[in-house]
């Protein structure tokens, strides 16, 4: 994707989708991404990734908490994948913040990703989001991006299992 004003790019702009011609290929960047092309994309890395390091093992690492009526109120999602685990989301409704359930969601994808021969968790958060929530429980900070999204960080971190 390329950043800055459509004056500055070569190529051009069409609604909301930055289109350029390169090498016989049209490179088109959208905000539309259509779910049988990101299926496509993943499958394909992820067979590169299988293939390259022999680790067939991926699996979803997810818990969602649902209220009586169904209404989302905390959840956890990443994988595990040759021997490491990846929270990608984990969120807590605000009025359940501070209850220990955010913990106790970590906990058990921290539990479970043992239990499948994990011996590192990583993730990240945003300076806006939680990250004093995470060293207490034995992640230590590994790096940080500046500006991501402007004006804050996006931080790293991991934990051995």
């Amino acid at each position: 994707m390329s950043f800055g004003p459509p004056a500055a790019r070569s190529g051009t702009v069409l609604g909301e989708a930055y289109c350029r011609h390169v090498g016989g290929w049209d490179i088109v960047i959208s905000d539309n991404t259509a779910e049988s092309d990101l299926a496509d994309l993943r499958g394909a890395l992820l067979e590169y990734n299988f293939s390259t390091t022999g680790y067939r093992d991926g699996r979803d690492l997810s818990c969602f908490l649902r209220d009586d009526a169904g209404r989302l109120v905390a959840g956890i999602e990443g994988f595990t994948w040759g021997g490491y685990a990846r929270i990608d989301l984990l969120w807590v409704d605000a009025p359940l913040r501070g209850t220990g359930l955010g913990r106790a969601l970590l906990t058990a994808a921290e539990d479970e990703a043992r239990r499948r021969g994990c011996t590192t968790m990583v993730l990240d958060t945003h300076s806006f989001q939680a990250p004093e929530f995470y060293p207490p429980l034995g992640y230590a900070k590994v790096g940080e991006f500046m500006e991501a999204p402007a004006g804050h960080t996006q931080v790293m971190f991991q934990k051995r299992l």
